[in-house]
């Protein structure tokens, strides 16, 4: 089995060659069809977070991420083996030789978060490509048939971002919904703000005004429908997003997660309006305190989403026949340069690795 690994944090991912392993006690082998190249794996990869305000940065290795790891955990596979404990009720409609969505989000599996169907919230996650080996590789051990969805019929390289950016937008979309018949301010016109665009229009929304220094991701947003973009580095940004939604700015879904955009994003909103954040850039906040209970401003953070979501998600794109964001496709032995491309903010829409 060959696959990519970071092997030392910050340092260029290391290709190893080992034995293909075999599926023991509940656990699937899938061959990897298709593998998304996430923000978060930057993330990973550098080591840790920054958490502004002169705070020693989140270190992961802290965190119980151990080296070396495949990451990757935005992955489709076909099924090779089910493991020896795996019975015909665990398999649901998978058969071998049938591709699938990996559900990487995955916990302990006991506590009473994860038994109510909430284990992208437990509190020792086992998370694949991030505590666990993911999907930079040509096979990948996933430990239940229950965290592979079928695709049924859906292209493996589109379908792929949907384990994480995917289910993370529709997640955060969710937690707007009662906004949908007014514009929705989005921070971020990369990956994650192209599928939150597309998922938004196939939820029933109004739509969204895209929010982005870039002037490329502004015009790929312009491209999928986006009601409007803003430059937020503009002197006059928050009179542009005011205008251009035409009134209240009731919800705001920041995709970045940095102290300018989170400013930007708590200033125009309404009152009683919601700031969600799912982007984990880093640094600190920046709100004056007191506004937050004068404009009764509700500011909630949103983590990727759960099994079940991501059902739904892939249900809604089959249903709906819901565009798909646009990928690059490369060779599993570039992952190292599709993280450099990544970091540089080369990358519109999604990169995937197609061992």
């Amino acid at each position: 089995m060959k696959s990519f690994k970071v092997a030392d944090f910050k340092a260029p991912l290391r290709e190893f060659d080992e034995a293909t392993p075999q599926p023991s006690g509940t656990q699937v082998l899938i061959k990897v069809k298709a593998a998304g190249v996430c923000h978060s794996d930057l993330h990973i990869w550098e080591g840790g977070y920054d958490l502004g305000h002169g705070r020693k940065p989140l270190s992961l290795k802290d965190r119980g991420i151990n080296l070396p790891l495949t990451m990757g955990h935005e992955t489709v596979g076909e099924v090779l083996a089910f493991g020896p404990d795996v019975k015909p009720t665990d398999q649901g409609d998978l058969k071998l030789g049938d591709v699938g969505l990996v559900y990487p989000w995955i916990g302990c599996g006991k506590c009473a978060t994860c038994l109510a169907g909430d284990e992208n919230m437990c509190l020792t996650p086992r998370s694949l490509g991030v505590y666990c080996d993911g999907g930079y590789a040509d096979h990948m051990l996933v430990p239940h048939p229950r965290y592979l969805l079928n695709l049924k019929g859906l292209d493996p390289a589109t379908t792929a971002p949907y384990a994480c950016s995917g289910v993370t937008t529709y997640s955060a979309l969710k937690k707007v919904e009662q906004h949908f018949d007014t514009p929705i301010v989005m921070f971020g016109a990369g990956g994650l703000g192209l599928m939150a665009l597309s998922l938004l229009k196939a939820m029933g929304g109004k739509g969204a005004i895209m929010v982005d220094i870039d002037a490329r991701k502004r015009e790929a947003a312009e491209k999928a429908g986006a009601l409007a973009t803003v430059d937020p580095k503009a002197p006059d940004a928050l009179e542009q997003l005011a205008k251009k939604a035409g009134g209240p700015i009731r919800a705001v879904i920041d995709l970045v997660g940095n102290a300018a955009t989170t400013q930007l994003g708590f200033d125009c909103l309404t009152k009683g309006g919601k700031l969600i954040i799912v982007g984990l850039f880093g640094g600190g906040a920046t709100w004056a305190l007191p506004l937050i209970p004068i404009k009764a401003v509700t500011i909630q953070g949103s983590y990727v989403g759960n099994l079940r979501e991501t059902q739904e998600l892939l249900d809604l794109v089959r249903t709906k026949k819901v565009p798909p964001i646009p990928v690059t496709t490369a060779p599993l032995a570039k992952a190292n340069d599709a993280l450099l491309q990544l970091q540089q903010g080369a990358v519109v829409g999604r990169t995937v690795l197609t061992p």
